[in-house]
């Protein structure tokens, strides 16, 4: 099957999702995840309409995405290194793996001659051994202090990844855990007080980036705002 073939499946099950939760299609960004596929892919990708893609690694990401990033939305969802935050802060849109203070610290650094902002998510931990993150709330909330603090740094909520399980109670708690630190993080640090910017950008928690191939219907009907779809997608 095609890309395009594809993605018409895997919006179906999304647009069922939705319906069952009470939820509009809009409000979810479906994002390619490309990692270690060729160019030709991205490309296919592009053309079956996909317009937000992640990357894992920073070098292949920029050598994958060189000739036409203009055109596209580009996060790096992997763990990032200290030696690749300078690329890193210059070349993508988004970073949502922020899994710890000192890439905060980094990422501020090397963002200050970006025209805008550099946009980030925090990770949190919800059971996935095998990924980083904020492991409680004590640690979000430092983290997003940092943030905010950062004049070249700009919050948009959060990202997690779900146990690899069948046991769907384990994934669904995984999920449910982000939307309430989401909760959390909105009390703690609202996006405006007294109808005024709580920094000099505006800044939201609005985004949780929850749900792969195996589990983002369950994503969705807990409250997914962006789906990291990648094996389904580009499956022959």
């Amino acid at each position: 099957m095609s890309i395009a073939e594809n993605l018409a499946q895997i919006e179906d099950r999304i647009q069922r999702a939705c319906n069952s939760a009470g939820r509009k299609r809009e409000e979810i960004t479906l994002m390619g995840v490309t990692k270690f596929l060729p160019v030709v892919k991205v490309e296919e990708a592009y053309q079956a309409g996909i317009r937000c893609f992640g990357e894992s690694r920073v070098k292949e990401a920029m050598e994958k995405f060189e000739s036409f990033k203009s055109r596209v939305q580009l996060h790096l969802i992997g763990s990032l290194q200290r030696n690749k935050a300078k690329s890193a802060a210059c070349f993508f849109n988004c970073i949502q793996s922020i899994d710890r203070e000192e890439i905060i610290t980094e990422l501020e650094k090397h963002s200050a001659g970006r025209e805008h902002p550099l946009e980030v998510l925090l990770e949190m931990h919800t059971g996935e051994e095998s990924k980083n993150g904020f492991a409680d709330l004590d640690g979000l909330f430092r983290a997003a202090q940092m943030v905010l603090d950062s004049a070249n740094l700009k919050v948009r909520g959060l990202m997690t990844m779900a146990p690899f399980t069948q046991d769907t109670a384990l994934i669904r708690k995984s999920f449910r855990q982000i939307v309430n630190a989401q909760k959390e993080l909105e009390r703690r640090f609202p996006p405006k007080e007294n109808g005024k910017c709580h920094s000099c950008e505006c800044f939201s928690w609005e985004c949780l980036s929850m749900g792969m191939s195996n589990d983002f219907e369950i994503a969705v009907e807990e409250g997914s705002t962006m789906l990291r779809i990648g094996s389904l997608l580009f499956k022959e």
